[in-house]
């Protein structure tokens, strides 16, 4: 057996990969609503998860805990996935990626006319300016 054919294996149920990725339920399943994850499901309808759906989740945690939001987290995955990010154990994205992420946000979030996550605290700093 290949070792990717071992880590694609869905092995472990969402109690374990909870306990893992110090993620809760609710955001597993948010993350695979968004299509960012895509666990087996049993003969019981049970999530099951391989170690690459538990890499993902580490990653996705590790994005937003740096800042970046849903959208640019589905960013930096699609980016992967077509070649434009290089991954070693870790998602590797430069500075001048992440800032183009980020300007794109705050683009869309000007556009609909909604604050991000990040945008929130930009008022706050431009008074203090």
């Amino acid at each position: 057996m290949s070792r990717e054919f071992r880590r694609a294996m869905p092995l472990l149920p969402i109690s374990m990969v909870m306990k893992l990725t110090e993620l809760s339920a609710r955001q597993i399943r948010y993350y695979e609503e968004h299509k960012l994850i895509e666990p087996a499901k049993s003969e019981g309808n049970r999530r099951m998860f391989s170690l690459n759906d538990v890499d993902a989740l580490l990653e996705i945690r590790d994005l937003l805990n740096q800042g970046i939001n849903i959208a640019g987290v589905k960013k930096v995955f699609d980016m992967r996935s077509t070649g434009g990010v290089k991954t070693a154990d870790k998602v590797s994205i430069s500075d001048a990626q992440l800032r183009s992420i980020l300007r794109e946000e705050i683009q869309q979030a000007q556009i609909l006319e909604k604050v991000s996550l990040r945008n929130g605290d930009l008022p706050r700093i431009k008074d203090e300016f």
